[in-house]
């Protein structure tokens, strides 16, 4: 999984001489947080929505609305942009720019190449993308959590699976210690082998689901098994999110 497979290659960037008036302008025009700062094409910095507003006036001020526009029209990009910003190259893994993001609290990073061009761009929202893609859950609404006792083990699941004729959308597996702490009474579970799967069939009738959820229990210590309807999210209500910048 490779960053240029999932970033926003249409990423609008900006010279750093270009003034905040204009910056503003850009950011409220395309509905976006962050933005590239170039130096001669190449990345220099970048600018977010927060940047700005920490150096923009509120709309309660003593300054003449003249005033404030002269202001923001000589401030330029590169006066407060964040310089050299982290970034990834289009052939690091996703998994790699995630733990970046993660470990220093920054939602998105530039894309570049080798000789230091803007290819694109990545956010938690593209991060958040692949792991839905991942789970396989726009594809089947079931999934079943299950401990295996070796890795050889995969291969009775995949045995139970096909004798039922059910299709596999996705598979994830771990260390089950990676993904719970476990209690006193669970530690004899510990194991270098055993391992946390988490699996997405086809929807089965109820009957044949049941089936195929004994034959599991059978052979494998199943946490739970779910259904789960995407189909009727709950949806927030769409509000133009307030700015305060001075435009």
């Amino acid at each position: 999984m490779l960053v240029k497979d999932w970033m926003s290659e249409h990423v609008i960037t900006l010279d750093e001489n270009t003034s905040i008036m204009k910056a503003v302008q850009v950011l409220k025009e395309h509905k976006i947080r962050r933005i590239p700062v170039t130096r001669d094409g190449k990345l220099s910095g970048i600018i977010t929505d927060r940047d700005i507003k920490e150096v923009t006036p509120s709309k309660i001020t003593t300054f003449e609305v003249h005033e404030l526009y002269y202001l923001l029209s000589e401030l330029k990009l590169k006066d407060i942009m964040t310089k050299d910003p982290l970034t990834v190259y289009p052939d690091d893994t996703v998994e790699y720019a995630a733990v970046l993001m993660l470990e220093n609290k920054i939602s998105g990073l530039p894309v570049i190449n080798r000789e230091g061009y803007v290819v694109g761009i990545i956010t938690q929202t593209d991060i958040f993308k692949l792991f839905v893609n991942i789970t396989g859950i726009y594809y089947s609404p079931y999934q079943i959590s299950l401990i295996i006792n070796h890795p050889h083990e995969l291969l009775e699941l995949f045995t139970i699976i096909k004798d039922f004729k059910v299709s596999l959308y996705s598979l994830l597996t771990w260390k089950e210690e990676m993904a719970f702490p476990l209690e006193d009474d669970q530690k004899k579970l510990q194991s270098e082998h055993k391992r946390m799967v988490f699996i997405r069939l086809e929807e089965l009738p109820k009957e044949k689901s049941e089936e195929l959820l004994n034959q599991l229990k059978k052979k494998f210590k199943v946490f739970y098994a779910i259904k789960e309807d995407i189909t009727k999210l709950p949806r927030k209500e769409v509000k133009e999110r307030e700015e305060s910048f001075i435009l």
